[in-house]
């Protein structure tokens, strides 16, 4: 059985960015550091995500993430999951609120069909269930 690669079609924010509110979803493998690391040992790749809370202090967040070099991520957390410049977004009006929820998966799998029929389905309806986003910030690692 193979699989089909539909591409999503470009679909541009055409809100007001000063009445959005704005979700971070990153591959880049962020989790807070209380949450168990994603399974890099495992070389078909880890499935799960983390849910992040949107008051989360950045120095509470790391990467595990082996197939790109985090060492940037590792020294500012906002390289692949900006929450302070959101924040600093936030103050300035530019957007007007940050989501209530925010998704870090580890973004490497050899299992293309369970990511894109599975995982990448549950982190958009983690998305749509009570984050109130307007707005997504995809990041990758």
């Amino acid at each position: 059985m193979t699989m089909s690669r539909k591409c999503v079609p470009f679909t541009p924010f055409e809100g007001e960015m000063a009445k959005a509110t704005v979700a971070i979803v990153t591959a880049g493998g962020v989790h807070l550091k209380e949450q168990e690391g994603f399974n890099i040992a495992d070389e078909l790749g880890d499935l799960t995500y983390r849910v992040i809370a949107p008051d989360v202090d950045s120095s509470e967040l790391m990467v595990t993430h082996h197939h790109y070099d985090h060492t940037d991520a590792d020294s500012d957390i906002n390289v692949v999951f900006p929450i302070d410049v959101l924040r600093d977004l936030q103050a300035e009006g530019f957007i007007k609120d940050i989501a209530r929820k925010h998704v870090g998966y580890m973004g490497y799998t050899m299992q293309l069909k369970a990511m894109y029929e599975g995982t990448a389905h549950e982190i958009a309806n983690e998305i749509d269930k009570g984050s109130r986003a307007d707005v997504v910030v995809l990041t990758g690692g």
